[in-house]
């Protein structure tokens, strides 16, 4: 079993650089995949609330046969539940799908700044609540701009310990993970791939033929040796194989300027624009 680099957080904690995602798999295929990848080695799951499936994360880890102090577990505040109270439910409940006494990082998934009076201020003092009484080892944020960032410093006292954005080769989102390196905060790569939008550029695919990977790979290893944290996901045991194996090659300089030129800017985003994001789950 290959060993995954970990990534240090600003609080004396660490983070496995390497997780797997569940983002979009059902949940009645959770916990298979789940059990499947921390077979593989993964010791990282990333999940939310509105993912509708942290029951079965919970499920998959208690029945790998792992401790569960072994595994590293993410979840993110739901959209709908950013009001102080709803927020403190919500972490309770979040645990109890879990089946666990702690997660180890819980975000707020999105800042929201058209909604509730544009105070996502009031929600992160309630995730340092958690923070505090370590129900949630570390705390951070996902989608969050440089001037959300800005204000939660001018506001609050516990600076984020990452935040989880979109990052891809075709969407570099440069300052936000400037930001981040200036403060200390890790950058979390999510559409790592850009929903499989790169796997056939031709850039990629030349250094992919050249080291002998596949495009998708390289993709993940340019993150890694960026030093994002990265958690691809995948139903499939082959491909959750192929997404872990990655750390036996590396890049050029050259390779990771290449990859880094295909940036595409705002037009290259494959999801949405935090600044205008209001979606609240029915």
């Amino acid at each position: 079993m290959t060993d995954v680099p970990d990534v240090s957080l600003n609080d004396g904690r660490t983070i496995p650089q390497l997780g797997f995602g569940v983002f979009q798999i059902d949940p009645s295929e959770t916990a298979q995949a789940v059990r499947t990848a921390l077979e593989i080695g993964y010791r990282h799951i990333d999940t939310a609330e509105m993912y509708g499936n942290e029951a079965e994360v919970g499920e998959g880890i208690r029945t790998s046969g792992l401790d569960r102090d072994d595994v590293f577990v993410t979840s993110k505040l739901n959209n709908g539940f950013h009001a102080p109270d709803d927020a403190r439910r919500a972490f309770d409940e979040t645990l109890s799908k879990l089946g666990t006494d702690h997660v180890d990082l819980f975000l707020i998934h999105w800042p929201l700044p058209t909604r509730y009076d544009g105070d996502f201020v009031s929600t992160w003092k309630v995730l340092e609540e958690f923070y505090r009484d370590g129900r949630a080892r570390s705390i951070g944020v996902s989608n969050f701009t440089p001037h959300h960032l800005r204000r939660l410093a001018r506001e609050t006292d516990v600076v984020p310990a990452v935040n989880q954005v979109e990052v891809h080769p075709f969407f570099t989102n440069d300052e936000v993970r400037a930001y981040g390196a200036e403060h200390g905060i890790a950058t979390e790569a999510w559409s790592p791939i850009a929903q499989g939008g790169v796997l056939k550029d031709p850039t990629i695919s030349t250094i992919a033929e050249r080291v002998g990977k596949s495009t998708a790979q390289v993709t993940l290893r340019w993150h890694v040796q960026l030093g994002h944290v990265v958690f691809p996901k995948s139903v499939t045991p082959e491909r959750i194989q192929a997404n872990y194996d990655i750390f036996d090659f590396e890049l050029t300089d050259e390779d990771l300027a290449l990859i880094s030129a295909l940036d595409q800017g705002e037009k290259g985003r494959t999801g949405p624009n935090p600044d205008v994001f209001d979606y609240i789950p029915d």
